[in-house]
């Protein structure tokens, strides 16, 4: 492809990216607790149960649009807390508080504390009695930075953002008996306006609020100087600014331009204006009210300066340019919120990175490098910079944004931003210290940090996160490319599924799609896919009953044999495991010697059970995620006996090309 063209093609999928980012990749955020796990169909989930019934309710109903709750004895007693921001009003708050309790069993799946923070709403959970305390739970709150700078007198932005969220902070504290307050300031031509929000919940004293403010507040200068937007939020207390409005109500606090806190304005009730309850790639409507949206002026600039730099070039070349004639975005100002939260400076990248050095490369694939960073702020990331003028590699970078900012689970890899500047195609991802499974499972040394507790809890972790992705998502997605290198390890091994590339998103009622166009890793590939193109969520399972073989094993599996038409133990891991099955020798005889002997002989076996049933050759007879996730968890659930697994007794099966990597497409 010629570069000029190359170009071109670049920024005009860029400007399409720019435009299908969904509105829900900002909320929700969540943190996960580290107070201990509970089981499927346990006391402590009948009583979060409870509170799930009760709690949206009682909050809405409430004059303060807040609530809490105890359920239960120690040591299965939950402590819930409920709030909604002062601008919502009681309707968008139930919805807001019914999807939170949904979607944060899902991303924090059998934690027995957590916490979910949207736009309108904020819940938290927790085996532990925070109620008595007014502390706001460090290990429960976030912080969140927007990353682009101000570039117009920072010293004094800086100052009058300080003003402003201070005295936001003091309204809410002293003069608002629900404990909330918006500020407004002015600042220049390049940002008119700062918009501020603090809020505390109604139980705390004055005293209590503005000191629960104090200390987060005073996190700014080392979190937020010279940017155009920042927030925190706690259980107890939280406070954000931007440089585009964000609020729902008439401002209580405002500013003169020399940041001096001037009269606050007359305090006024939220008015009926709601806003969207957005979480886990859902928009919730509420029938009978007015949607209000504000179009942020910076992302919009993005855009039609996007479009803008097409006509240059355009321009250049003599050739007409559509996109002069209309330069105002197609797509809905509903997805423009977001651009600018997840939109991240190259500038801020390379400096992050190094300058994409060699020293940090984490690795290399068909799409691109993975290079780890580190933010001003201190949070690592994984900054995916896709090769240039790859047409593949395009798809890769739509497909990805388009579906994994709509997916929030604690199994599945997050999102945090993407940069498409200076002709550079880059994703940034959370880091996950301990990289792929592969790594460690298939290396002779380091898999001896697996012992058997960490192999089961990585293969109930991967089961939960396809879990989520077949079923309990809002979404229906089938991965298609379910391999150890696709599996994400953090600092306590747990399990992150990455890599959307390839993924596909089906509706509700769709049981499976057909392509032309098989694109995998072969030996992970299920035979329905790999031979006709057809491709489900039992395709996925057939991975993952790989994936458990593998894991058990200790062997990696490529579903090849040997030249003279023979097995290859080595290599083809379903036979191998199949014929130790059949007589009886399992697991002594291929659990992975590496795991040492301190594992239980009755889950080992039940895991080979599991994976064999996972590989069988008909689609029907694979169970689907739940069942596994069921099985995984109960001794006493019976499970059939497995037939031979697909492949098994074949002869080779050559593709029509494949790549040193393993990596397989048919025309």
């Amino acid at each position: 492809m010629p570069q000029a063209h190359c170009y071109l093609h670049l920024a005009l999928t860029a400007a399409a990216i720019l435009l299908v980012v969904p509105l829900a990749a900002a909320y929700p955020w969540q943190v996960c607790g580290t107070t201990g796990s509970f089981t499927a169909n346990s006391t402590y989930q009948a009583n979060l149960a409870v509170l799930a019934a009760a709690l949206p309710t009682n909050a809405s109903s409430s004059p303060d649009l807040f609530a809490t709750a105890v359920v239960g004895a120690v040591p299965d007693q939950v402590s819930a807390l409920a709030l909604c921001r002062g601008d919502t009003n009681a309707t968008a708050c139930s919805a807001c508080l019914v999807t939170a309790f949904m979607d944060v069993q899902n991303m924090c799946a059998y934690d027995r504390s957590a916490a979910i923070y949207y736009d309108p709403c904020i819940l938290y959970y927790s085996n532990l009695h925070f109620l008595s305390s007014d502390d706001n739970v460090p290990a429960a709150s976030t912080d969140r930075i927007n990353l682009r700078n101000v570039t117009s007198e920072p010293a004094r932005f800086n100052r009058l953002v300080g003003a402003l969220v201070n005295a936001t902070a003091d309204y809410a504290a002293y003069n608002s008996t629900r404990r909330y307050a918006a500020g407004e300031a002015s600042f220049d031509q390049e940002y008119p306006k700062v918009y501020s929000w603090a809020q505390c919940t109604p139980d705390l004293t004055p005293a209590q609020c503005r000191g629960c403010l104090a200390g987060i507040i005073a996190r700014m200068p080392s979190l937020f100087t010279d940017r155009v937007g920042g927030r925190f939020l706690g259980i107890r207390c939280s406070y954000r600014y931007e440089v585009n409005s964000f609020l729902h109500s008439p401002v209580t606090v405002q500013l003169a331009e020399s940041g001096s806190a001037g009269a606050p304005a007359p305090a006024m009730e939220p008015t009926t204006v709601t806003p969207a309850v957005t979480g886990g790639g859902r928009n919730h409507s509420v029938p009978g009210t007015v949607l209000a949206i504000v179009l942020p002026t910076i992302a919009a600039l993005l855009v039609i300066n996007l479009l803008v730099w097409l006509c240059f070039w355009r321009t250049r070349r003599s050739q007409p340019c559509l996109a002069c004639q209309n330069p105002t975005p197609a797509a809905g100002t509903e997805n423009i919120e977001i651009i600018e939260s997840m939109i991240i400076d190259i500038s801020t990248l390379r400096a992050a990175t190094g300058d994409f050095a060699e020293s940090n490369k984490l690795g290399e694939g068909g799409f691109g490098a993975v290079y780890k960073g580190t933010l001003p702020d201190g949070d690592e990331i994984a900054v995916k910079r896709l090769s240039r003028c790859s047409a593949q590699g395009v798809g890769e970078l739509k497909n990805e944004l388009a579906l994994v900012a709509k997916l929030q689970h604690k199994n599945l890899v997050s999102l945090v931003g993407v940069c498409l500047e200076r002709q550079e195609r880059l994703l940034v991802y959370e880091f996950v210290p301990n990289r792929s499974l592969d790594q460690i499972l298939f290396d002779g040394e380091r898999r001896e940090q697996l012992d058997w507790a960490k192999r089961w809890s990585i293969i109930h972790g991967i089961a939960r996160g396809l879990q989520y992705l077949h079923e309990d998502s809002q979404l229906r997605v089938v991965h298609r490319d379910l391999k150890t290198s696709n599996i994400l390890l953090d600092m306590n091994m747990n399990p992150k599924i990455s890599d959307f590339g390839l993924a596909r998103l089906f509706g509700r009622d769709q049981t499976q799609g057909v392509t032309n166009h098989v694109v995998g890793t072969y030996g992970y590939m299920a035979p329905e896919y790999l031979t006709r193109g057809s491709y489900s969520v039992k395709s996925d399972v057939f991975s993952f009953g790989v994936m458990v073989l593998e894991i058990v094993t200790g062997k990696k599996h490529n579903g090849r044999h040997d030249d003279d038409g023979r097995r290859s133990p080595a290599q083809d891991i379903l036979s191998f495991v199949w014929e130790h099955w059949t007589a009886g020798a399992v697991p002594e005889a291929i659990v992975d010697p590496r795991m040492g002997t301190g594992f239980s002989r009755s889950d080992v076996l039940r895991c080979v059970h599991i994976g064999l049933l996972c590989v069988q050759e008909d689609p029907a007879d694979r169970p689907v995620m739940s069942s596994v996730v069921m099985m995984l968890g109960s001794d006493t659930v019976s499970l059939r006996n497995p037939s031979s697994p697909a492949f098994y007794g074949r002869n080779r099966i050559s593709p029509t090309s494949s790549t040193s990597s393993g990596e397989y497409t048919a025309g």
